[in-house]
């Protein structure tokens, strides 16, 4: 477990620093900072004073390293929009993130479990067939759609949730659905698939001939060897979503790491996505690591070392 951890952490160093390096050249690529820091009209003296007061005259080598020497310290820079501190601002707005991706995600393993095991209970069936179509029509609906017929149902027609504003419970339901729904399709495949594989194995064969009873062996022998891929799909479709409500939470006035990094972008403000975008990464890398912890407790065959 020791060796396990210790590689899986230095790989997660690596995938961060590997991220934080193309990100990093892909913003200096997108433009000028300090002329859009300056602004329309601004004299060449200005941006060059701009220019030099950021560093950003220097080899764009150095200017990485110098800022991941602050990163390293704790310090991701001050917003040029904002004129706060970044690290305060993502440290404010993650909760949010993290609030609704789990929400979303809940709710997307809430029915793609049974709906999976279900369907793959009696595969070819008619159940079947009706939960492959509703995996096939969540896979093929854009977000942003569903998000816009969820507020015109719920919020304007029926008028049972707030539509934009907020982060508390109700704020936040509607776009934990419209995620959820886009991650359910993937969730309810693996699940439908794992429970096809694991029904005719041996020992589920064994189980029934013990006489336990249907739904001991389905709950307590095939789903739990079906949990293992649907734990790693999962974190994966969370660490999807974490990076992916950059949409939703501009649809719904959503104050969290997607809506800041929206309102960045549209105000070129380099230092606060420079540090959303590697702040999800880590997020998604962590992620990851702890889907791998969980399969070890469920299955306990699996060796990590």
């Amino acid at each position: 477990m020791k060796r396990f951890l210790i590689r899986r952490c230095l790989l997660a160093v690596l995938v961060l620093l590997t991220i934080s390096a193309f990100s990093f050249t892909m913003l200096k690529l997108s433009g000028d900072l300090a002329i859009s820091l300056a602004g329309e009209g601004s004299g060449a003296d200005y941006v060059e004073f701009l220019r030099a007061q950021y560093g950003w005259d220097r080899p764009i080598a150095i200017q990485y390293l110098s800022w991941l020497g602050d990163l390293l310290r704790g310090d991701m820079g001050r917003s040029f929009y904002y004129g706060q501190d970044v690290t305060r601002l993502i440290l404010e707005r993650m909760p949010v993130t993290l609030a609704l991706g789990a929400m979303a995600i809940g709710f997307a393993l809430a029915l793609a479990i049974p709906m999976g095991m279900a369907a793959g209970l009696r595969p070819g069936g008619t159940l079947d067939r009706a939960v492959l179509l509703v995996a096939l029509i969540g896979g093929a609906t854009p977000i942003f759609w569903l998000a816009f017929l969820l507020i015109l149902l719920f919020g304007l027609t029926l008028r049972w949730l707030p539509i934009t504003g907020g982060t508390d419970l109700q704020h936040l339901l509607m776009p934990a659905l419209a995620l959820g729904f886009y991650a359910m399709p993937a969730l309810i495949r693996i699940t439908r698939a794992g429970m096809i594989e694991v029904i005719g194995s041996d020992y589920i064969r064994t189980a029934r001939a013990k006489g336990l009873r249907r739904w001991q062996v389905y709950l307590g022998h095939a789903l739990r060897n079906t949990l293992v891929p649907v734990v790693a799909v999962a974190s994966v479709q969370f660490g999807f979503l974490l990076g992916g409500s950059v949409v939703i939470e501009t649809i719904f006035a959503i104050n969290g790491i997607g809506y800041l990094t929206w309102e960045a972008i549209n105000q070129n403000d380099y230092p606060v996505v420079q540090s959303a975008v590697l702040t999800v990464s880590a997020a998604y890398v962590l992620l990851t690591l702890l889907a791998d912890l969980l399969n070890r407790a469920i299955d306990p065959r699996i060796r990590l070392e």
